[in-house]
């Protein structure tokens, strides 16, 4: 690291020492140039909570097919991971979650750790205190409901029939999310058949409930998120015990075009290419006498196998897969660093990003028009997934990402990945301006109070993080014809903004985050730079900086904590800070300077950067993420940002990230 005095001397001084800015660029790109793979791709573990890791090994012990030792490597992690209040939490120093809880200690015991070790009696003891596994989720129900701990009556009515419902009825799936989607079509074929759990060492824990199971009979209720709930929560009581009525014929029937529609989007990534739909892909095909040697088993469980992260002395199962993010934003972290006066390794850089965009051209996606064109039929097909395969779930983030670098490497011999990525960006666009990830429209906002959503994280709605990236995208095109959709992704931004003059950032943490999005948008959109809501946005930024330079911010900011703040600053979040800042044209101010000191401070002898604390999310208040990569990559970016600026005549950034 730098010498504390030396960082010391240049916050005083206002002044950054060009050398040492660009030795530290050389010193990441170095790096981050390493962890390329031979194929050209870039690929970070992506780390979530105790919850997945906690859930691949009692789906191991549904099947009979444990692992010891790698189960050993897993009660590792999960050790690890436990809070100082006993139980889990959903990301670093946060507070207690009952249903991480319960599923880690569930697990823990399957592992073979003692009921009565010391942590185990204290992770019990704060379950039973926040009201015990009675009161854990939907899904946490669900899972003690497969090892038979809870009756079937705890988790809400689902009957398999649901998937007959077309478009235009209320409680259709084609109202909901595609991570909604994919889970729930399994689940109901299990829901309707109740399988139980081989289980065969005989865990249980019914240990973790303050009343037994069989006599418990409010298993839903409040506290409801608005007068729908209680309407629901009705609804489920009265239709309960019509759902056996059901004819067989159309039971029968249900069945099948649940399994189709599964079959029809397997792949080798897997059902959605995310965990807890390709855990339930693998129950129901057991459910269903599906052998296990069956090549749709087979490729299920080879999906589910590649998630797994194994170290030496602990393991851990990521969520899903993330290559075509990390090799976009990588890419666009080399690329900057190895662009302007002062490049780095400009020819052999050039080579690399070459064989990255023919990496992400082969995966971008064609011929497949996925569940998203249930709402755009006439769209043709253009994005690409956030993993290594998943076809009928292309991103919109990933794909105005990928498609601003495939432009920045070279426009024409990627002409045709970029315009087929730009007709779908722009068919993508949600009536009110905005994007969502991967639907459109996909905003029935009455959904999330239902019962089974108690999670609240039923629909993808646009957001502004994702619209942001989009209007970035287009703009950097630059193609006026254009220029309408753009003004209404602008409109919505607008009038997004929170209060205290930032946005609220869904896929990242958080308010930083997506204020740093739009602040690129904003100015390659050519959104002038003292527009009020640019000024606002500026000063929130510069109000929320740490004395030491930095910037960071709580995962606890998407329950209620003060936007922007955390007990110490972080590598990424000072990075997303600074390039907000620059973007809008503050590279020479003091606080972008002091954003810079900090961030050489911060940097290893490696070239690379340390931070334990999650930095996205998947669900907010119940689902938090880690990427391992973006505490390498994007401080890269605003380095080499601040070093290609202050070389710059114009000292304007062209590009809309």
């Amino acid at each position: 690291m730098l010498e504390e005095s030396s960082v010391n001397e240049t916050l005083f001084r206002h002044n950054i020492d060009a050398t040492v800015v660009e030795q530290a660029v050389k010193a990441s790109h170095t790096a981050l140039g390493k962890r390329q793979k031979s194929d050209g791709h870039w690929v970070f573990e992506l780390e979530a909570d105790a919850t997945i890791p906690s859930e691949y090994v009692l789906l191991r012990h549904f099947l009979d097919c444990s692992d010891v030792e790698l189960e050993q490597k897993i009660g590792v992690y999960l050790r690890r991971t436990q809070g100082e209040h006993g139980g889990w939490p959903l990301y670093t120093d946060g507070r207690f979650d009952l249903s991480a809880s319960v599923k880690a200690y569930f697990a823990l015991k399957m592992i073979g750790d003692d009921p009565e070790a010391p942590h185990m009696r204290k992770a019990r003891a704060a379950i039973l205190h926040h009201g015990g596994a009675e009161r854990s989720n939907v899904f946490t129900r669900i899972q003690l409901a497969l090892f038979g701990e809870v009756p079937w009556s705890a988790v809400p009515v689902m009957p398999v029939e649901l998937m007959l419902l077309p478009r235009k009825a209320f409680f259709s799936v084609w109202n909901m999310s595609y991570w909604s989607r994919t889970v729930i079509a399994p689940l109901l074929i299990l829901a309707a058949y109740k399988p139980l759990a081989l289980n065969p060492r005989g865990v249980r824990v019914q240990e973790l409930f303050r009343e037994p199971p069989a006599t418990i009979k409010d298993w839903i209720r409040g506290p409801y998120r608005s007068v729908w709930g209680r309407v629901f929560a009705g609804l489920d009581k009265v239709i309960r015990p019509l759902v056996p009525l059901i004819p067989h014929s159309v039971h029968e029937k249900a069945i099948r075009v649940t399994v189709d529609f599964i079959e029809k989007r397997l792949s080798g990534g897997g059902l959605g290419a995310i965990y807890p739909s390709m855990a339930n892909v693998i129950m129901m095909y057991r459910t269903l006498g599906v052998p296990d040697d069956d090549p749709r088993v087979v490729q299920a469980w080879e999906a589910m196998q590649g998630l797994l992260v194994v170290k030496e002395h602990e393991a851990y199962c990521q969520p899903c897969v993330s290559p075509v993010w990390d090799t976009g934003l990588s890419g666009l972290a080399m690329l900057e660093a190895s662009t302007g006066a002062k490049g780095v390794m400009p020819a052999e850089t050039k080579a690399a990003l070459e064989k990255a965009a023919a990496w992400l051209r082969d995966r971008q996606i064609l011929d497949v028009k996925g569940d998203w064109a249930i709402n755009a039929p006439n769209l043709r097909p253009g994005g690409w997934a956030f993993q290594y395969e998943n076809d009928y779930y292309p991103d919109v983030d990933d794909t105005a990402v990928v498609g601003m670098l495939l432009h920045r490497i070279d426009p024409e011999k990627n002409r045709t990945a970029i315009e087929r990525a730009r007709e779908w960006i722009i068919g993508m666009q949600s009536s009110n301006g905005g994007w969502g990830a991967f639907d459109i429209d996909n905003n029935l906002e009455v959904l999330n109070h239902i019962p089974f959503s108690d999670h609240g994280a039923l629909l993808d709605p646009p957001t502004v993080d994702v619209s942001a990236r989009c209007i970035s995208f287009l703009s950097q095109l630059g193609h006026p014809e254009d220029m309408g959709v753009i003004r209404k992704g602008l409109d919505y931004i607008r009038a997004e903004q929170e209060k205290s003059g930032s946005w609220f950032g869904r896929w990242g943490t958080n308010y930083i985050y997506g204020t740093w999005s739009v602040l690129c948008a904003l100015n390659i959109a050519g959104v002038s730079h003292d527009d009020p809501m640019v000024k606002r946005a500026v000063a929130w930024l510069e109000s929320v900086q740490n004395d030491d330079g930095g910037w960071g911010e709580d995962c606890a900011s998407y329950e209620g904590a003060p936007q922007g703040v955390y007990k110490e600053s972080l590598p990424t979040q000072t990075a997303w800070a600074t390039l907000g800042l620059m973007a809008v044209g503050r590279h020479d101010s003091e606080a972008v300077r002091r954003g810079m000191a900090y961030l050489m401070q911060a940097q290893d002898e490696q070239g690379e950067w340390h931070e334990a604390p999650y930095n996205a999310v998947g669900f907010p208040k119940v689902f938090y993420l880690r990427y391992h990569g973006y505490k390498q990559f994007f401080p890269l970016m605003a380095l080499s940002r601040y070093r290609n600026l202050s070389s710059s005549n114009s000292g304007q950034v062209e590009f809309g990230f």
